[in-house]
């Protein structure tokens, strides 16, 4: 007769259910319709969203981010491929649409996320196929923005002067274009660095985007190319087809959806569906390139160059191949950018934009493509829609007078303290474990982390509900969510090296490699322990 023993997960209703839930979603038939249902849910709660509403900033906050990110739920659910990419596509061509049909704002934004995707995963091909730290990416960003802002601005540059310009309808031949002279830039800065490595190739390429920049300020005398710091304004746009107004006025009248100007949202639609074009074909793209001999040349360059070398790698070729790669996506991003802004200026292309693209790939996972898209739309929603939302949501509670209560703000304080506490004390939990074992504790490692847990939470909550209540009018104009960007950057960066080092959806090579690395310093440990 045996003893039978249950582990603490199979003890825990919760843990339990939760099994219970992952199993059923396996089944495909399953997992499908819960999909199509949490998709059309948020599309119902964007459509009953309205502006007019004081909370309005705050629920579109929370409802928006699920339906962006519901491709990625997708391509997790246990689905066959032709049945995700239904979906997938059903989303991004009908739902999306839609929403942006009822506010054209969504259009802006998700525009804006497909515009630093497509950033991410050029970069992604430098930094994490082969391993080349870029800091001076955004620099072929601007050769692709100006290139086409150039062309066709009516300020009054020497190609105007002479002419030179052209109709708006050559923008898919400069998209084009914007490839070949980004490719060629990022030819010309390999050529200098083929030598360096690690933080010299840094500070190397960091010194090429700020030149790209500095030659936009200075490049309007003596003869007058980029118009200097004030910038070019008057970019063209490629025409909208009529058939996407003829869309827009058929769907208005089938669902009754109040549209102010058909040709403006025409042309957003039709930004839209070009960014969605762009992005498909990078992925295509850098998945094939993944997934060749030139990708696995590109993944011994990373991981070792004279192991490389001597496998017979040809290394300058494979450099300037990576190079090239990343910076012809982001020559054609850039054409695609001048035109939706309109307006083009150097103080678009700061170092601070090739961080910010650096960290979507950091915070996604570098090396893995599905990484570096979730990371660029996790970093540009935190940006463009958290950051944003929260101040105008401040902006609104000031102006209702609003009062925020004791309790609502101590329980509020309690449960990001307790989470912090929790993510603590389980990366530090063998430690913990050591140190109550060398005072004669004999308690197992789970009942320790409660022990540790439940009454730190204790006194952490009865100090946090003696707060007092909170008027919004007191908000100090000093702590605007919006101007700490930089701040969540640097924050959400350290928090991803301390819990997710290989990225929220970590390429499977650099998953590997950070266990054993983790195995190597656990086992001289575990020996000097045993000695």
């Amino acid at each position: 007769m045996t003893a039978k023993t249950n582990s603490p997960r199979q003890s825990s209703p919760l843990l339990g259910a939760l099994d219970n839930v992952r199993e059923a979603l396996r089944n495909p038939i399953i997992a499908g319709l819960v999909l199509i249902v949490y998709v059309v849910i948020v599309f119902l709660i964007l459509r009953g969203l309205s502006r007019q509403d004081s909370l309005f900033p705050l629920k579109s906050m929370l409802a928006f981010p699920p339906l962006i990110l519901s491709p990625f739920l997708i391509l997790a659910a246990n689905l066959r491929m032709g049945f995700k990419f239904i979906l997938i596509a059903a989303v991004m061509f009908i739902t999306v649409p839609l929403i942006g049909m009822y506010d054209p704002s969504y259009f802006e934004l998700v525009i804006q996320i497909c515009t630093f995707a497509g950033l991410a995963l050029g970069l992604n091909i430098v930094v994490g196929f082969a391993g080349l730290l870029d800091l001076g990416y955004v620099a072929f960003f601007a050769v692709g923005a100006y290139l086409w802002a150039m062309f066709t601005s009516n300020v009054d540059t020497w190609f105007k002067i002479n002419d030179l310009l052209v109709p708006a309808s050559s923008f898919y031949l400069f998209l084009i274009i914007g490839v070949v002279v980004a490719a060629c830039g990022g030819i010309l800065l390999g050529l200098p660095v083929l030598r360096l490595r690690g933080d010299y190739l840094a500070i190397v390429t960091l010194g090429f985007g700020e030149v790209i920049r500095i030659l936009a300020v200075n490049f309007n005398s003596p003869t007058n190319f980029t118009n200097g710091s004030q910038g070019l304004d008057g970019v063209a746009r490629p025409p909208a087809p009529n058939f996407f107004t003829d869309i827009i006025v058929s769907v208005e009248r089938l669902l009754g959806i109040p549209i102010n100007n058909a040709q403006q949202l025409s042309q957003q639609m039709l930004f839209y569906f070009i960014a969605i074009a762009i992005i498909g074909v990078i992925i295509l793209i850098a998945r094939r390139l993944d997934d060749s001999p030139i990708g696995r040349a590109w993944t011994a360059i990373r991981e070792d160059e004279v192991a490389a070398i001597a496998m017979g790698v040809p290394l300058v070729r494979m450099k300037l191949m990576a190079f090239a790669m990343g910076a012809s996506f982001a020559g054609a991003i850039g054409v695609l950018y001048a035109s939706k802004q309109s307006f083009v200026s150097p103080e678009s292309f700061s170092l601070n934009q090739s961080i910010g693209i650096l960290a979507m790939v950091i915070v996604g996972g570098i090396g893995g493509i599905r990484g570096a898209l979730f990371g660029a739309f996790v970093v540009t929603l935190m940006n463009l829609q958290f950051l944003k939302n929260f101040s105008l949501q401040i902006t609104n509670f000031k102006n209702a007078d609003a009062v925020l209560p004791g309790w609502a703000l101590g329980l509020g304080i309690t449960f990001i303290v307790a989470v912090v506490l929790w993510f603590l004390i389980k990366r530090w939990l063998p430690s913990l474990t050591r140190i109550a074992q060398r005072v004669g504790s004999q308690l197992p490692s789970p009942t320790l982390r409660w022990a540790i847990f439940i009454p730190l939470v204790v006194i952490v909550a009865l100090l946090a509900l003696q707060v007092p209540d909170f008027r919004f009018d007191d908000w100090p104009t000093q702590l605007e969510p919006a101007k700490y960007e930089r701040l969540l950057f640097g924050l959400l960066l350290i928090l991803m090296m301390i819990f997710r080092p290989a990225g929220l959806l970590p390429e499977p090579r650099r998953r590997m490699e950070l266990a054993e690395q983790k195995r190597a310093q656990a086992e001289p440990s575990t020996a000097g322990a045993k000695d």
